[in-house]
Parts: structure tokens; C-alpha cells; sequence
């Protein structure tokens, strides 16, 4: 078998390429060159996808790509934690997230039979499912007693099960814990924290850094992408952009090669939280590092002072991110710091960060990205308020905001039938219109 990066380089166009190029609106050659690039990654594990689309026929991901030259992608996470867990809230809020525009989902469940949750919602994704296989490690056991073989099987078995993407935090490493000491907040990464404890525990280099052959391997086996984890990402404005966090993303820019010489599919995992004016810097950093792999950020959150808003915080750093260089956006919800998130705060989180990507692809002048907002505005002039409803990036929010004004056809209650400048203007324009 032959993952995507493989295929692509050996000139093949996938039936997975293929429906990317389809859903890009660009021609399948294009999307093969970009993912031989490794510009372009299409997270798509064998397992996961039906055999129409070059699966092993018993999976039902509707494949897209991840990258620079595509429209900007948004990622749900969705998770149990040890106090609460129901594998059918789970799955309600991926297809909520789904439905409200998440491009992908990731699976960072700790509490409850995270097996049973895993296979319940690969069983239903029909967009691309993440985890961070470190999670389900830990789960019975110190993260002290983890052996390397015990590292191993568990991503061996989440491979096969069908995950399309594996966070694998391989890049912090023991010489950077030192610099991550100086910090205000430390390590915020839950990954990298038990990472750090078990090299300090051992005292002993990172063993995903020390086998990454043969994680290589294994992901390779089953076409599962790299999303090479940041570890050290800033956990607050005061940790942005600091030595912990570059030092890192360079040891991260040399796995990204070596997980490309070895025929595997690799994104990179970024900050955090950034003040807004280091975005574009932290952007053009990771290109140059990480040699052009999508950047898949974490926000930035850009303020420390608005919990139950961090969605916004984080919308507003999303926005700059991705028209800076990001490709990949990890939604961040009104829960943030504060508890997990239910159903409620998945809906908020996803249409904030949608937004943000939307935003970020008109201003990159992606072709077709402004189709929406023009259309929005011709229905706006029009008073043509169903169309305004259905071009909506929500429109269940319009509809119940357009239904408690209580407004007239051709009019809102923001200004009424009189001050309408709309209304009015429009006969008024009319007469300039036949002028010469």
C-alpha cells in the first residue's frame, strides 16, 4: 500500500486526491502536486475510508485536504474527561460540530471505555478523526511506568482502528525542559507535561523522538498523518515566542523531514497564546522551519483576561493566523480554562473559528471565497430575507435573532420602515442610475 505522499509522488492521482481536488474546486493534478510537495496533506487513514475512495471498503470519511493552497480547515475537539463521560454526548457533539462547519474532529476522551468511544465515533466521522494516543497510555497506569513497547502497541491498535491523524508530541525534548523552567505558566501541553515527567522520571531523551522510526512505520502502515505535537506551546502571553517555544519547533522542522523521507503525511502543531502583533512572525518562523507542512494553531488565544469568551480571544488570533501562513485551525470555545465543554460551547466554538477561517480566505483572495458574501449582499438589498437565512454561516442563529424582531418584510427593527436607508436609497438610486 501506498500512503497519499507516496502516491502522489509516484505520480499517481488517489481516488482520495481526487474528491479533495473536487471539493477545492481545483483539478486533481494540482492537489496530487501539492501533496507530493508535502504542502498538502489529506489525513485519510485506509481503515476510514470506503473502498470507493481507496479504503478497505468499511469506512465513511468523505476525504480533504489540509494545507496552504486550500481554504483554511477547522478542527473540533470532542473528549470525555474522568468526571464525565457518555460516548453518546460524544457523538452528538461531533455531528453538532459537523454540521455547524468542523472540518475534523479530534478525540481527546480520558475518562470512560475510550476504547468503545474511539470506534463509536470513527464509526460515524465522515470527516477526519484525531487523538493523542498518549491519553488512552496513561489511562490505567503512572505515566512513570509507561514502557516503550506499551507506547507502541497503543498507536499500533488506534491505527488500525482507523484514526486519521495522531497528535505525537516528539519534539520536546529533554535539553528544552530547562528553558520551559523560566516560564510564568510552564508547560500547558498535557502531553508535553507528561512527557517531561517521564524523561525526568527516567531521566532519558523523549522515546516518541528516539523511535520515531518506528512510528514511522506504523503510521506509514496505514496512512495515518503526523500532527507533530507542540509540546511547549505558550500557555500565556508572557511564555509567547519565548526560546522553549522555538527550540522545539526546530527539533519539530527536522521530524517533519524525516517523517516525509520515510513516505508519511506530517502537519505541524503551533501556539497557544500569542499577543496579536507576533502572529504573523510566528507564522513565517514555522514555514521557514518546517519546510512549507500545514500549520495547525491552537488559536492563538491573544488576551489572558476573557474567560467564557475565549472563543473570541482566540478567533481574533485564528483570523490573523490563518492569513498569515496557518492552514488548520483548532477551535477554542467559550469553556476554555474554565471546565469541558458540552454541546452548547462545541456549537460557539466551531462557528467563531469558521468565521475566522472564512474571513482569512477572503482577504488571502482565494478564488470563490467572497462567492457567499456577495451573494449575502445582493439578498440584503433585495430584502430577501430566506436567502439571507440560507447563505447564513448559521442560519438556525439567524432565523431565531430574524424571528424575535418581529419585523416587517422589507425592513429589520433596527431602524424601522421610515429610517431604513436601504428602502429609502433604493428609489432614490434608481433615478441616478438613468442619468448619463
Amino acid at each position: 500500500m501506498q500512503t497519499q505522499l507516496e502516491a502522489a509522488r509516484a505520480g499517481r492521482i488517489t481516488p482520495a486526491a481526487r474528491r479533495v481536488a473536487e471539493r477545492e474546486g481545483l483539478a486533481p493534478e494540482q492537489v496530487r502536486d501539492f501533496v507530493a510537495a508535502g504542502r498538502v496533506v489529506i489525513p485519510a487513514n485506509v481503515h476510514h475510508l470506503p473502498a470507493a475512495l481507496g479504503g478497505d471498503g468499511s469506512g465513511v470519511l468523505d476525504p480533504l485536504g489540509i494545507g496552504r493552497p486550500l481554504r483554511t480547515k477547522v478542527n473540533a475537539n470532542l473528549g470525555t474527561s474522568p468526571d464525565h463521560s457518555c460516548q453518546d454526548e460524544e457523538r452528538v457533539k461531533m455531528e453538532l460540530a459537523v454540521r455547524y462547519g468542523a472540518d475534523a474532529v479530534m478525540d481527546l476522551s480520558t475518562g470512560g471505555d475510550l476504547d468503545a468511544i474511539r470506534r463509536h465515533l470513527i464509526a460515524h466521522a465522515t470527516v477526519p478523526l484525531g487523538t493523542v494516543p498518549i491519553y488512552e497510555m496513561i489511562r490505567d497506569r503512572p505515566i512513570e511506568a509507561l514502557t516503550r513497547e506499551e507506547m507502541l502497541a497503543t498507536i499500533e491498535k488506534q491505527a488500525r482502528q482507523g484514526v486519521d491523524f495522531f497528535t505525537i508530541h516528539a519534539g520536546i525534548l529533554r535539553e528544552h525542559l530547562p528553558l520551559a523552567a523560566r516560564r510564568l505558566a510552564g508547560i500547558v501541553s498535557r502531553g508535553g507535561s507528561l512527557l517531561a515527567a517521564w524523561m525526568t522520571h527516567h531521566e532519558a531523551q523523549n522515546p516518541f523522538y528516539e523511535m520515531f522510526d518506528d512510528l514511522c512505520a506504523i503510521l506509514r502502515a496505514h496512512d495515518v498523518a503526523f500532527s507533530l505535537g507542540d509540546g511547549l506551546r505558550p500557555g500565556c502571553l508572557a511564555d509567547a515566542s519565548d526560546e522553549a517555544q522555538f527550540a522545539e519547533l526546530r527539533a519539530l522542522g527536522g521530524l517533519v523531514r524525516r517523517a516525509r523521507a520515510q513516505g508519511c503525511q506530517v502537519m505541524v502543531e503551533g501556539p497557544g497564546h500569542v499577543p496579536f502583533d507576533q502572529i504573523e512572525r510566528n507564522m513565517r518562523i514555522e514555514e521557514e522551519l518546517c519546510d512549507g507542512a500545514p500549520f495547525y494553531v491552537l488559536g492563538p488565544v491573544v488576551t489572558d483576561a476573557a474567560p467564557g469568551y475565549d472563543h473570541i480571544t482566540s478567533a481574533i488570533g485564528a483570523t490573523a493566523a490563518a492569513y498569515h501562513g496557518a492552514a488548520f485551525l483548532c477551535y477554542v470555545t467559550p469553556a476554555e480554562h474554565l471546565g469541558l465543554p458540552g454541546p452548547a460551547d462545541v456549537r460557539e466554538g466551531v462557528i467563531a473559528h469558521r468565521i475566522a477561517a472564512h474571513a482569512a480566505d477572503i482577504a488571502r483572495g482565494l478564488p470563490g471565497a467572497r462567492e457567499r458574501d456577495d451573494a449575502m449582499s445582493r439578498a440584503r438589498a433585495a430584502f430577501d430575507w430566506e436567502a439571507q437565512m440560507t447563505l447564513a454561516l448559521d442560519a438556525t442563529r439567524a432565523r431565531e435573532i430574524r424571528k424575535n424582531a418581529g419585523a416587517d418584510e422589507d425592513f429589520c427593527s433596527m431602524c424601522g420602515r421610515d429610517w431604513c436607508a436601504m428602502r429609502r436609497s433604493r428609489d432614490v438610486l434608481a433615478r441616478h442610475r438613468d442619468r448619463p
